[in-house]
C-alpha cells in the first residue's frame, strides 16, 4: 500500500446506479446508489460475494456498460456525461485488466500484435521503436521480450495475466480497474501477480480499483475498501480500520470466511449463512436483512443511509453502534 502526498480524488463516484432489463421486462437492480472516492496514487478494493454488483460497478465507471444514472468525476470531468465520441480520448487514461487472462487475449494474434493494438492508440509508429516498447512492457511485467512472437496458448495462466497487464499499461493510463485479476489463477501464482500489481502501482504512480471477493487479498494490496452487497455499499473506509473494527454485519461475515494462515487463530465473527437474494426482487429496507443475524423489524422498513463514523469510515447499518 502507498502513502500518497495528494489527497485529491482522481475519481469521485456519486450515486452510481445500473439497472438491466431482464426477460419479461423485469428490472435487474445490479448497482444502486454507489458512492466512493479514489485518491491519486492509491488502490481501493471493491469487495463482495458473486452477485454483489462489483464487476458491473467497475465496468460502468469505464462505460463498458452504460450506467443508468450517477456521476463519475475523473480528474475534474464527469465521464458519464460525455458523448461516445468524446469518451474515446479518455479511454487512454482508463484501462481494465480482466478476470480471465485467456479469453481476454485474441488467440489468433501473437503477443506483439496484442500489445501493438494498444500502442496504436498511443500513435506508436511501426518499426524498431514499437518493438523496443513491446520489449520494455514485457520486461516491466516480468516476462522475457522473446515472448512477443508467441501466441496466448503457449503461456500459463499467470503469464497470460501478465500479458494482459502489459497491454493495459501500453497506453500509459492513470487509472486501472483490475477485475478479479487473480481469481482464475492457482493460489501459488496469485501472490506473484499481486506482488507485481503492487510494485507497478508504486513505481508508476497508478491509481487502481481492485475488484475481489476475497477480503484477504484486498487487505494485502489496498489502501481503502468498499464492501458491496446486492448492489449497495454496506461499508467503506481505510483498509486497516475496516479490518480491525468492522462496523457492518456483512463485513464481519466476509471476514469470517476469509482464509486464516494461522490455524491456532480463533475466528471472532459469525460466518455468513444462506444465499444472496435475486437482484430482480431485492428485499425491502436493508438488502442484507434476510441473512443478517442482527436484523430487527425496523431493518425491513427503511434503506439505511451511509453514515460517517469518523475519518473516512462509513457504514450503512441502523445497528452499527451495537457492534
Amino acid at each position: 500500500m502507498t502513502q500518497p502526498s495528494d489527497d485529491t480524488p482522481l475519481l469521485s463516484v456519486r450515486g452510481l446506479t445500473k439497472h438491466f432489463t431482464g426477460r419479461g421486462g423485469q428490472i435487474v437492480h445490479a448497482v444502486e446508489d454507489v458512492s466512493f472516492d479514489i485518491r491519486r496514487g492509491t488502490t481501493v478494493g471493491l469487495v463482495g460475494e458473486s452477485g454483489s454488483g462489483k464487476t458491473t460497478a467497475g465496468r460502468s465507471i469505464l462505460r463498458l456498460v452504460e450506467p443508468s444514472s450517477g456521476q463519475a468525476i475523473f480528474d475534474g470531468t464527469d465521464i458519464f456525461a460525455l458523448k461516445p465520441g468524446e469518451m474515446q480520448h479518455w479511454r487512454k487514461r482508463l484501462q481494465i485488466v480482466f478476470q480471465d487472462p485467456y479469453s481476454s487475449l485474441n488467440p489468433r494474434l501473437r503477443i506483439e500484435a496484442i500489445i501493438g493494438e494498444a500502442l496504436d492508440a498511443r500513435g506508436y509508429p511501426r518499426g524498431a521503436r514499437r518493438r523496443e516498447r513491446i520489449a520494455e512492457l514485457l520486461t516491466l511485467v516480468g516476462l522475457s521480450p522473446d515472448y512477443s512472437r508467441r501466441f496466448p496458448h503457449e503461456f500459463s495462466g499467470g503469464q497470460r495475466q501478465r500479458i494482459g497487464i502489459a497491454r493495459a499499461l501500453a497506453v500509459e493510463p492513470d487509472f486501472i480497474v483490475a477485475d478479479e485479476p487473480v481469481s482464475a489463477l492457482d493460489v501459488s501464482v496469485q501472490a506473484q501477480v499481486l506482488n507485481l500489481l503492487g510494485e507497478l502501482q508504486q513505481n508508476l504512480g497508478l491509481t487502481m480499483l481492485f475488484i475481489a471477493h476475497d477480503l484477504s487479498v484486498v487487505e494485502y494490496l489496498c489502501d481503502e475498501v468498499v464492501v458491496m452487497y446486492l448492489g449497495r455499499v454496506m461499508e467503506r473506509g481505510p483498509s486497516r480500520q475496516v479490518y480491525a473494527q468492522p462496523r457492518h454485519p456483512y463485513t464481519r461475515a466476509l471476514l469470517a470466511t476469509a482464509p486464516v494462515p494461522d490455524p491456532t487463530r480463533k475466528r471472532t465473527h459469525v460466518p455468513l449463512q444462506g444465499d444472496i437474494p435475486s437482484p430482480i426482487n431485492p428485499p425491502s429496507g436493508c438488502v442484507f436483512r434476510t441473512r443478517c443475524p442482527m436484523a430487527i423489524e425496523a431493518c425491513a422498513q427503511v434503506i439505511p443511509p451511509v453514515e460517517h463514523l469518523g475519518g473516512n469510515h462509513h457504514v450503512a447499518c441502523i445497528r452499527h453502534g451495537e457492534l
